[in-house]
């Protein structure tokens, strides 16, 4: 038992509210005859007292008797006289002495009754205590009046075995004569606490006492028990206990005598280790020891990253060792090579890598050359000898084309975020004319012999695909080989602009930043651009050995789409479908770091926490809620899960709006559309060509569908694209227009691509109109059913069923019966199950994870719209609860994680989405998690508004792990978005030192050291910012501009102005020669 301080608390309740009347609540006197008969009673009962006096016993009982007549006595109501007497010939008592007399009794009870009954039930406490909320603190007015005895050792009235200690917080009262009794926060009791445990207990094989009903333990009632046992069995259950105790004895003693005991961590690594030793060639046993064994070394110790790196090539050694299938395993090869290169040398790390290079396959190179971007040096010109080597490798088959692709995307993405985004453009507009424009004389002519045609063209400077007026490669072998006329280039805004600042680096980073984002087509040699700046110009000698020769269709299709996401329009589940599995999205997601959408990932009142209640009258009234949109800016699902014009929620979420759409090239990347169009077949193209333009104007994506249907009238998927335009332009009646032509009036079988996507289209537009009649004859019209009542929907139950079962050339013309079916099971029979039972029973045989995704995803949507949008009755918990599978088996959709926080709005638990944020485990360590979770979770953590502030830290420890993770440490795209996270939240020293391993770790990225001339100028010095461009040049970084040009033109000549500490303008020879080795030195 311990209290505060008395000090700090005075002895007294005086602070409490007396609710009690008082003692002068009996306010009427009482008549002359009752005082006069009471005055005889008391002394007929004082006479009895006194003759009693020989007995203690009697005489505490004639006290007890005295005590409670009184107080019958003074508690009795006085009543006022009857009728018909009078006052005459009595005296009346005087007011004053009868109230004190009262008083007085009153007062002789209350010091002989207990403390606990006169003290008032309640009390009304208007006023907080701060010590409700602290640890160890209890109320002011609970703290007893008390008196130190016994010189300071005992309190008076407390029994003799209690003692007083006094400490740095006050006086605390302990049982015996010994020293203080250890609290929590002692050392003996930490470390006890912290001492591992010295016994097991062991569960029965029972795992409730009860057998569970129902999901539920049914607990015996009070009411069935006898009301007397017997005796004997009482002791006989008690002789039964003993024996069975003392059966178990030995075995618990032979348990303890066996060995040590074992933590759960070590009990999960000996059970490894026995499945290690009976099958050695497990490689996801192996791994999942490395986990275990990593688990208990924190990523922030000190020389934690030396320690689990040589703790990972222990155990990979031994794996490698264990068994000669080992040695050929590429993930075990990959794991033992990142964890080599933090403490190997760098002739040991290069060996390594040519031994793993042996054993082939593209995730091999891919790993390799990553490597050599993060440590060679000589900037863009070395990834293109490694790139070369590693395209070499791979073969010239068909097949290896997709690989192929992959490694020039890799290369032109390291380009980018060196600063030659010239050169980007350049590789893909030489590949495009290399791959659709080749001349009619070159078609079958050796590779070689097409790029030096390719190469005169090139040095033509005519306008080439992408910029306007180009016509092609095999149009200008066609007409003669012209000479360029002129630079139809647009003009390039000028980097000297309007905004004029101060400081000369901070200019310099606002026009180079610019000049980033506008000069992005290669310049003629014939434009001023080109003469200040030698990148501008791109020669076809610089990207020729990056140039593949593409023939199948997938290789074609691929890169068109790769070119796409380099210019910024992101296309979920692209980069997965080229492998699965793989760590693209660590480089490949450039568009994140784009400023439109950093802003759009962080929210915009960063800085300022919103008041919670407001105080009306004294009231404390909590404000509503208030969320943003559930479905964020990050947008990721498995491929063909939701297509470019399809969408969710009011909002009509989808692909590409005009959010994403900020800071693309609209004009260059509509020309892409026009001239990579492949015929009037090329309908997938088309339909991203039409979600582009819906999402800058939505009349021009009809315009422009229009057109594609006068040349393809008899193309389904281009009508149901328009079909899906006029939705999104709410015109209803034309949307319903299109599918009775193209559905009803021709016939057309059910196993025709695009027929079941349209007919659900249909379906689901008279839905959410809210028609229901219309929609089963929607149906009934897509299995040419026609009539009403029960029997015809079995019947068109029936055959939606035997249509699912036919066999379907894509996935997704089957998942549309089956939208279809589960549909009409939900409008007909009111079932949720029914309808999600639909989904569940579809076979999943020889399909991709791709389709089993979209499937769940389409049952999502269906519950999404039937609850959220019609709004119609529907238990919350079946949608939540298949919401949080789908979270959890697929952890990157976007689709799911936005209907998970929408259904999570109505609810004030925030520990399910928070559950979302953390770190879960997985065989002891924690999950990796991609770059756009990582991401999206930054974006949850503002999601409702007023918790950001709530939220840093634990957004922060997510970043931090992310940073410290093997998957994602080395992307330049998340240390981009974990210094814009610490520079919104203002700690900008924080961010200082993140920006040191930032381009540590990623040192040819531009974006990271222009960090350290913007947004942290405040924290660096000019003579640090120096250095950062010192270590830029050195590094290959390209720099449209020096710096030195606005230090010069800003400060009069003065370089360091100042921060110059050289006064007397002379250099020290050692210094300066020290200076001049740094620079050489390697960061």
């Amino acid at each position: 038992m311990s209290t505060p301080s008395f000090s700090s608390f005075p002895p007294s309740f005086a602070s409490f509210p007396d609710l009690d009347p008082g003692p002068s609540r009996n306010t009427l006197d009482r008549t002359p005859n009752e005082s006069s008969t009471d005055a005889r009673e008391k002394d007929s009962m004082v006479k009895k007292d006194n003759s009693r006096r020989g007995s203690k016993k009697l005489a505490d009982k004639s006290r007890k008797d005295k005590k409670h007549k009184t107080a019958k006595h003074d508690l009795e109501p006085v009543l006022p006289r009857q009728h018909g007497h009078t006052w005459k010939g009595v005296s009346i008592p005087d007011d004053e002495k009868i109230k004190a007399e009262e008083d007085r009794r009153l007062a002789e009870s209350d010091t002989q009754e207990s403390q606990w009954d006169s003290r008032p039930v309640f009390f009304s406490d208007r006023k907080g205590d701060q010590l409700n909320v602290t640890y160890g603190g209890i109320h002011a007015g609970n703290i007893p009046k008390y008196h130190i005895v016994n010189r300071g050792r005992s309190i008076l009235g407390l029994d003799g075995d209690w003692t007083i200690y006094r400490g740095s917080k006050g006086i605390e009262i302990n049982i015996g004569r010994r020293h203080k009794q250890p609290a929590l926060t002692d050392s003996s009791v930490i470390t006890l606490l912290a001492a591992p445990p010295s016994r097991r207990i062991i569960g029965s094989g029972d795992s409730y006492k009860y057998e569970e009903v129902d999901g539920f333990l049914r607990l015996p009632s009070d009411h069935g028990h006898k009301a007397a046992e017997n005796y004997r069995s009482v002791t006989r259950q008690q002789e039964h206990l003993d024996s069975d105790s003392q059966s178990s004895t030995p075995d618990d003693s032979s348990g303890d005598e066996s060995g040590p005991i074992l933590t759960s961590h070590q009990l999960s690594l000996k059970t490894l280790e026995q499945q290690l030793a009976a099958d050695p060639s497990s490689v996801e046993t192996w791994l999942s020891l490395v986990r275990h064994s990593l688990s208990n070394i924190p990523v922030t110790s000190k020389n934690a990253t030396k320690a689990r790196a040589e703790i990972t090539l222990a155990i990979l050694t031994r794996a490698r060792a264990s068994h000669p299938h080992n040695r050929s395993s590429r993930i075990l090869f990959l794991n033992y090579l990142r964890a080599g290169e933090e403490v190997w040398h760098k002739s040991k790390t290069k060996a390594e890598w040519e031994e793993a290079l042996k054993l082939g396959g593209i995730e091999i190179w891919i790993e390799w050359l990553e490597w050599r971007i993060r440590t060679a040096a000589g900037g863009a010109d070395t990834s293109v000898m490694d790139a070369t080597r590693v395209l070499s490798a791979l073969g010239s088959s068909e097949s290896c084309e997709i690989d192929k692709l992959r490694v020039v995307w890799r290369v032109a993405v390291a380009f980018q975020q060196a600063g030659y985004y010239e050169r980007t453009t350049a590789l893909f507009q030489a590949q495009a004319e290399l791959t659709f424009e080749v001349p009619q004389p070159l078609y079958g002519l050796p590779h070689e012999s097409q790029l030096e045609s390719l190469e005169e063209f090139w040095e033509s400077e005519v306008p080439r695909i992408g910029e306007p007026g180009a016509k092609g490669w095999g149009h200008w072998i066609s007409c003669g080989r012209p000479e360029n006329s002129g630079s139809p280039l647009k003009a390039i805004p000028q980097m000297d602009g309007d905004i004029q600042l101060k400081d000369p680096y901070v200019q310099w980073h606002y026009d180079e930043s610019r000049a980033d984002c506008t000069s992005r087509v290669p310049a003629r040699s014939v434009d001023t651009r080109s003469q200040s700046d030698p990148y501008a110009t791109v020669l076809l000698s610089d990207i020729k050995a990056l140039l593949l020769p593409l023939r199948t269709e997938g290789g074609k299709n691929a890169f068109r789409l790769i070119w796409l996401s380099v210019l910024g329009l992101h296309i979920p589940g692209f980069a997965e479908t080229l492998s699965q599995g793989s760590w693209d999205d660590r480089w490949s997601f450039t568009y994140l770091c784009s400023f439109p959408r950093l802003d759009s990932i962080f929210p915009a009142t960063a800085g300022q926490r919103q008041l919670i209640a407001d105080s009306h009258a004294g009231t404390l009234i909590g404000r509503e809620r208030e969320f943003s949109c559930s479905f964020g800016p990050i947008k990721e699902w498995s491929r063909d899960t939701l297509g470019p014009l399809e969408w969710v929620g009011q909002e009509k979420w989808r692909m590409w709006t005009a959010v994403d759409l900020q800071g693309i090239d609209q004009d260059f990347v509509r020309a892409v559309f026009k001239q990579l169009r492949c015929g009037s077949e090329d309908h997938e193209w088309d339909i991203y060509a039409l979600a582009f333009e819906a999402a800058l104007n939505i009349k021009s994506a009809l315009k422009l569908s229009r057109s594609f249907l006068s040349t393809a009238r008899d193309s389904l998927p281009h009508w149901a694209t328009h079909a899906r335009l006029e939705r999104l332009r709410e015109q209803v009646d034309d949307a319903r227009k299109v599918y009775q032509t193209v559905l009803v009036a021709s016939q057309h079988p059910p196993t025709q691509p695009f027929v079941g996507r349209l007919w659900w289209d249909w379906a689901e537009m008279e839905w959410l109109s809210g028609d229901q009649n219309a929609v089963l004859r929607v149906i009934q019209r897509s299995v040419n059913i026609e009539g009403a009542g029960g029997m015809m929907i079995l019947r068109v139950k029936r055959t939606l069923d035997d249509t699912i079962s036919c066999a379907h050339e894509q996935w997704k013309d089957r998942e549309g019966w089956v939208k279809l079916r589960a549909l009409i099971e939900l409008l007909t029979s009111s079932s949720q199950d029914g309808a999600l039972t639909i989904f569940d029973t579809q076979p999943s045989v020889n399909e991709s994870s791709d389709s089993r995704e979209s499937m769940m995803v389409a049952s999502l949507i269906l519950l999404y719209n039937h609850s959220v949008m019609l709004r119609s009755p529907t238990p919350p918990a079946v949608l939540r609860d298949r919401l949080q599978i789908a979270v959890n088996t697929y952890p990157n959709n976007s689709l799911a994680l936005g209907m998970f926080l929408e259904a999570e709005k109505g609810y004030g638990i925030w520990g399910r989405v928070r559950a979302q944020l953390g770190q879960s485990t997985a065989d002891g360590g924690p999950r990796e998690k991609s770059i756009l979770r990582r991401i999206a979770e930054v974006w949850v953590a503002g999601w409702e508004k007023g918790r950001w502030q709530s939220e840093i830290e634990r957004t922060r420890s997510g970043l931090t792990a992310a940073a410290e993770s093997e998957r994602t440490t080395a992307s330049a795209i998340l240390w981009r978005v974990i210094l814009e996270f610490e520079i919104r939240v203002e700690e900008l020293q924080r961010a200082k030192k993140l920006l040191y391993r930032a381009v540590n770790e990623c040192p040819l990225a531009k974006d990271l050291y222009m960090v350290a001339f913007g947004p942290l100028r405040s924290t660096f010095s000019a003579r640090e910012l120096d250095g950062f461009v010192d270590i830029m040049a050195e590094r290959g970084i390209r720099m449209r501009k020096g710096v030195d040009e606005y230090v010069e033109r800003m400060t009069g000549g003065d370089e360091r102005g100042s921060d110059n500490e050289d006064l007397d303008g002379s250099e020290d020879e050692i210094e300066h020669e020290a200076r001049q080795r740094r620079l050489l030195m390697p960061y």
